[in-house]
């Protein structure tokens, strides 16, 4: 059975997952112990891009979240899809690109992103996928902060192919929010 998601009401995603899985990401980039996290607070919603900020082991965390406008491919279940980009400044990190993707990658799979006439490769890990050094990061957000639409693609465990679509209204907005929030310059 094909579906195809739209999302009507983005003032209803659940952000504390989000929190988790930016909080998870620094676990396996980094191999720490897990710090309890405060629940993130909402700074503000931009278009389609929300910004919000938590603290973690007395850190604050900034960051920008969205959900596809269309997710398509054929699946029967598949839970909820996210887009972040995540600035930690005391890890010394600013425009941490990571995909939520709502089921797990295939192993050894990658995902892809588009926006305009850009490509990004990302290296996938259980649901998420992520840029694979700063530099892409970097080129990444610059990318979402100047783009209208970005489409990213990757394949189940299950070889189920999936396309989600995101607008990028607000996205420029919402990463001056964070960046301000957490005193980076992330330009």
């Amino acid at each position: 059975m094909k579906i195809q998601r739209t999302t009507q009401n983005r003032m209803s995603l659940p952000m504390t997952m989000a929190a988790f899985a930016v909080a998870l990401g620094a676990l396996l980039c980094m191999g720490s112990s897990p710090a309890r996290a405060q629940d993130p607070t909402l700074l503000g919603t931009y278009g389609a891009w929300s910004a919000y900020a938590f603290k973690e082991g007395g850190n604050k965390i900034c960051y920008m979240a969205s959900t596809p406008e269309k997710a398509e491919g054929n699946y029967s279940k598949r839970d909820e899809v996210f887009a972040l980009i995540t600035h930690r400044p005391a890890e010394g990190t600013t425009n941490v690109f990571s995909y939520i993707t709502g089921y797990p990658y295939k192993p050894g799979s990658d995902a892809r992103v588009k926006i305009g006439g850009t490509a990004f490769t990302l290296f996938t890990q259980d649901e998420t996928a992520w840029a694979p050094d700063a530099e892409t990061d970097n080129r990444l957000a610059k990318a979402v902060r100047a783009g209208s639409k970005m489409v990213v693609t990757g394949t189940s465990k299950r070889g189920t192919l999936t396309t989600d679509t995101f607008s990028l209204k607000g996205s420029s907005s919402a990463h001056d929010r964070i960046s301000k929030e957490c005193g980076v310059n992330a330009r």
